[in-house]
């Protein structure tokens, strides 16, 4: 479908493509293989300007917003999903600056980000604090002019790896999520340390860790906002991010979708072509309307955010709802066109099958979204009446 890119954003994607097929495209199984954090490729992508689509032109970005991010998270992501989250991931840890740093933390922070010299990560996820993220437990107690943090993170994306952290600890525990705050924390911190690499069914290439914070003293000056504004500064964030998903579930998808119409086109059974049989080309055909629809969900709810709107919370949930769930049926529809190769790790679809599974659960499971959807559902219907 033509969605009617400017000079510009075809220029992403068409950077984010070449990136992909030239330099991930070779080495994607075996970044999968080893688990291997793709720095090389990262380094690509910084000397594309690529981390500079979501960075204001004031602070060395190009300005260019949700879209033009969310295409490049596309392209990146249709060679492999795991090396396009390390992006998107550090998307992810910046927008809380973007939306609620003052000028001396985007000053000090966002340039180093559009230059892609450091990586963010974003600290929200706790053993007892998926879904529900207002049952965080990290404490960051003042002390004259610092804060002192103490607790650990959970499953943290580019963890270890990012030079940047926004991290979400409670500084009134007895006010529960209200109580919650932001802070920036940087890499090498004392009292700031990683646990081990997680080892994971999909997304390898993408790295996975704890972070461990223990009497880690950081200055009042990275106080994100105020104190109390912690819960919103982490619902906000997850609002703009999962259009981010969404792409994450688009790019994948019509990897797998290309990857199936190419196999079906060679693979001859009873003398003619699997694409020949009438079963097939009704699984090619539902992939491909399924992808088309979630993609239009996933654009317009991005140019939605790129307009100005003050509440995107049912159509951020909507787009990575829809076009997870569209990703996770498209890569098992292509496997199984694959039929018993498909399952070998020697063709790709087995591989982002895997990968496909996480955009179900990362950055809210799709069933708690879809509470959120029908929250927002019934307060409309109740202001109505």
């Amino acid at each position: 479908m033509e969605y009617f890119l400017t000079e510009q954003q075809k220029l992403i994607k068409s950077l984010a493509r070449r990136i992909a097929e030239e330099r991930i495209l070779p080495v994607r199984a075996e970044l999968d293989e080893k688990e291997e954090f793709p720095w090389a490729i990262v380094k690509d992508m910084a000397d594309s300007d690529l981390f500079r689509i979501f960075i204001p032109q004031q602070y060395e970005g190009l300005g260019e917003g949700s879209f033009a991010l969310c295409i490049a998270i596309e392209e990146l992501s249709r060679a492999c999903c795991g090396v396009a989250l390390t992006y998107a991931a550090t998307a992810l840890g910046t927008v809380p600056i973007l939306f609620y740093g003052n000028d001396e933390q985007k000053q000090k922070y966002l340039p180093a980000i559009a230059d892609g010299a450091k990586l963010t990560g974003f600290g929200l996820t706790e053993s007892t604090a998926g879904s529900d993220a207002g049952a965080i437990k990290t404490t960051a107690t003042r002390d004259g002019d610092d804060y002192i943090i103490n607790g650990t993170k959970q499953f943290i994306t580019n963890g270890g790896e990012a030079e940047i952290y926004t991290v979400i600890a409670l500084t009134d525990p007895l006010r529960g999520s209200r109580g919650a705050s932001a802070f920036i924390v940087e890499k090498g911190t004392p009292g700031f340390t990683f646990g081990k690499k997680e080892q994971k069914m999909g997304i390898r290439a993408a790295a996975t860790r704890e972070l461990v914070f223990h009497n880690c003293r950081v200055p009042k000056e990275n106080l994100v906002g105020r104190e109390g504004l912690g819960f919103v500064v982490t619902m906000k964030t997850l609002d703009a991010s999962r259009p981010g998903v969404g792409a994450l579930s688009l790019g994948l998808a019509q990897g797998a979708l290309e990857a199936a119409v190419a196999y079906a086109h060679q693979r001859r059974q009873f003398g003619q072509p699997v694409s020949a049989f009438q079963a097939v080309q009704h699984m090619l055909a539902n992939m491909a309307m399924e992808l088309e629809a979630a993609r239009a969900l996933v654009y317009a709810t991005a140019k939605t955010i790129d307009s100005g709107a003050k509440d995107f919370t049912e159509e951020g949930a909507m787009a990575k709802v829809f076009a997870t769930d569209m990703a996770m049926k498209v890569t098992t529809d292509a496997l199984q066109v694959f039929g018993g190769v498909g399952y070998m790790r020697d063709y790709p679809v087995e591989k982002m099958m895997r990968d496909a599974k996480i955009n179900q659960i990362y950055e809210g499971t799709n069933q708690v979204l879809r509470n959120v959807i029908a929250l927002q559902l019934l307060k409309r219907k109740a202001l109505r009446e």
